[in-house]
């Protein structure tokens, strides 16, 4: 993927690029195209590493499992004494536990008591389990010819993964199961991308920070408040710069205090038409920025671009003020790039396809997010239905949420039984 120096290089490629009527798809692309990944990489041990980014392939150092081993507590022999009809019958010979082994091979005729996990013997490649065999006389076990096939309730060595082969691809977010599997190759520090920082305040002379008494027309600051789990939910390395007021001094104190000790700074509030133009003048003064009144609702103004101070440069997000729509915003922009960065494979969110419970009224020309609730109906089907009022100030309506209505550009009105797409917000919000 080329990387672009400026934000007019990358939009200059689209022959139609109108910073005034964006369509979201588009408004995406030229986000996710301009950032680029920190490159800083440390070395940390496997039980910090969860939620980490990969900075390097891990290529597996020895065979897992190392040895054949069987799958069940049970008795291990060869599957040939399974070509006849009759009842079969064998010598127990010896005993395999876990973490042990056999010293001689297992004869015709004969078979080994062996435990789940423990190395198969030589002469064997098949475990018949336990509770379908029988003590025919002592140390003798029976079992018909049909209770297992031969080959079965065997682990071959190096099945889960094979030594000089990748195991975990650079790039990957670490997960429970990933940290298990590097465990499991016997290693104990992982390379992984440093966290990225991120810088974050609100603009506003309403806006209060809780503890502080609200006057006539003021309301508490809620979104850094939002931003600050949907940041700690990425893994990101905060920097909480808190309320910030509409005067040009401090604005610029506070923009160049954020990128310079930060990879990305974001915002809300400023941004939109009427309000005071202190806090676009400064953003834009301070580097390459660009303001978009994008195709959908809630959410329509942005601000997006790099900021320069002292030679450090920090990306910017400059989200609108309302709370509902700094937080869709933030999942539909923002997190994919800040993914980017911190050099994850960020794929789109996945859109589950359900039936609408009831109708939704929606107009063809933009993108709108609506606040749902996901359930399952008599009939089994998956089904969602709005929360009511979806005002980008009601915040409530998150709350109550456990999904959003994802309605295309092209989409119209949505009648009671049509099928739409949900982003599910378990794992995300």
């Amino acid at each position: 993927m080329p990387s672009y120096s400026t934000l007019a290089d990358l939009t200059g490629c689209f022959s139609d690029y109108d910073p005034d009527a964006l369509p979201v798809e588009k408004a995406q692309q030229i986000v996710r195209d301009f950032v680029t990944p920190v490159e800083a990489v440390e070395m940390v041990a496997l039980r910090s590493a969860l939620g980490r980014v990969l900075a390097r392939d891990i290529i597996s150092p020895i065979d897992v499992p190392q040895h054949d081993n069987s799958a069940m507590d049970g008795y291990a022999f060869s599957g040939t004494a399974l070509a006849g009809t009759e009842r079969v019958s064998l010598e127990v010979v010896t005993t395999v536990l876990a973490g042990g082994r056999s010293e001689d091979a297992i004869q015709p005729g004969q078979c080994a008591r062996i435990m789940t996990g423990a190395p198969m013997p030589g002469g064997c490649d098949t475990v018949v389990p336990q509770e379908l065999t029988q003590a025919s006389s002592p140390g003798i076990v029976t079992f018909a010819p049909d209770a297992v096939k031969a080959g079965d309730n065997r682990r071959l060595r190096g099945e889960d993964l094979k030594a000089g082969h990748p195991a975990l691809a650079k790039g990957r977010l670490l997960r429970p199961a990933d940290l298990g599997l590097l465990a499991s190759l016997g290693i104990a520090e992982v390379p992984v991308q440093r966290r990225l920082r991120v810088a974050f305040f609100s603009t506003g002379d309403e806006l209060r920070s809780i503890g502080e008494s609200l006057g006539e027309g003021c309301v508490y600051d809620s979104n850094r408040y939002t931003l600050h789990g949907m940041l700690t939910r990425l893994g990101c390395e905060l920097i909480d710069m808190g309320v910030i007021k509409d005067d040009p001094v401090s604005l610029e104190t506070a923009f160049r205090t954020a990128c310079e000790n930060a990879d990305a700074v974001i915002t809300t509030g400023g941004v939109s038409v009427g309000e005071a133009d202190y806090t676009k003048q400064i953003m834009a003064s301070l580097g390459d920025v660009t303001f978009w009144k994008i195709g959908m609702r809630p959410g329509r103004p942005m601000a997006f671009g790099r900021v320069t101070s002292n030679g450090k440069s920090a990306y910017l997000f400059g989200l609108p003020g309302n709370p509902v729509a700094v937080m869709v915003t933030f999942y539909f922009f923002a997190r994919h790039a800040l993914l980017r960065m911190m050099g994850a494979h960020a794929a789109p969110l996945p859109m589950l396809r359900v039936v609408s419970e009831s109708g939704i009224r929606k107009k063809p020309g933009r993108t709108e997010y609506q606040r749902g609730i996901l359930f399952v109906g008599e009939d089994g089907m998956q089904r969602v239905r709005i929360t009511g009022s979806q005002g980008s100030g009601i915040l409530r309506s998150m709350v109550e949420a456990n999904c959003m209505v994802v309605l295309g550009d092209n989409q119209g009105p949505v009648k009671a039984g049509d099928m739409v797409d949900v982003v599910v917000f378990e794992g995300l919000v």
